[in-house]
């Protein structure tokens, strides 16, 4: 059997043109999302972060020591608790990895509160889509590193150096 220049050339187009062999890896789907949600909530606009959310959200954003905060509703409550104790934040995405609906990240929550007290909180963090809207939100950290920082403690070298971290394109 002999292969022929064109049946070369096409299958060797073929092989480099499957995602593992790419140059470019795929365009990312739903951390677009993610950064809509952080930008909103830049300008602590609730509404633009609920936009981002099914209406049937489940939202594990206490590492497991609390209840889940379920439906977009209560979301929204949490949310608007919040958002007066906060001055400024700098919610950041150091790494992020994503499949088919699922969105993983690793980052830090960084903020100042009216009161003074500057808190940053490291951590992990998975996003299940249904569609291009986030149907649970699950995040991953330490909740005695937030006590403590609130307690008026100060940041710890560690926490320190994963804050100068480079941010995510």
């Amino acid at each position: 059997m002999s292969l022929d220049r064109r049946t070369v050339l096409a299958a060797a187009g073929a092989f480099a043109a499957t995602p593992v062999f790419a140059k470019e890896p795929p365009m990312p789907r739903l951390y677009p999302v993610l950064m809509a949600v952080i930008e909103a909530w830049h300008h602590q606009d609730i509404e633009g972060v609920l936009a981002h959310v099914t209406d049937d959200i489940v939202w594990r954003n206490s590492s497991g020591y609390a209840p889940a905060i379920r439906g977009k509703a209560a979301m929204r409550k949490a949310l608007e608790g919040m958002a007066p104790i906060i001055k400024t934040n700098k919610w950041r995405i150091f790494d992020h990895a994503e499949n088919e609906n699922r969105l993983f990240m690793e980052g830090v929550d960084e903020f100042w509160l009216t009161t003074g007290q500057h808190v940053a909180i490291p951590y992990a963090g998975s996003l299940e889509f249904r569609g291009l809207l986030i149907q649970e939100w699950r995040e991953y950290f330490d909740g005695r590193i937030s006590l403590a920082m609130k307690a008026g403690e100060p940041m710890s070298a560690e926490v320190t150096e994963m804050l100068n971290r480079p941010v995510a394109k």
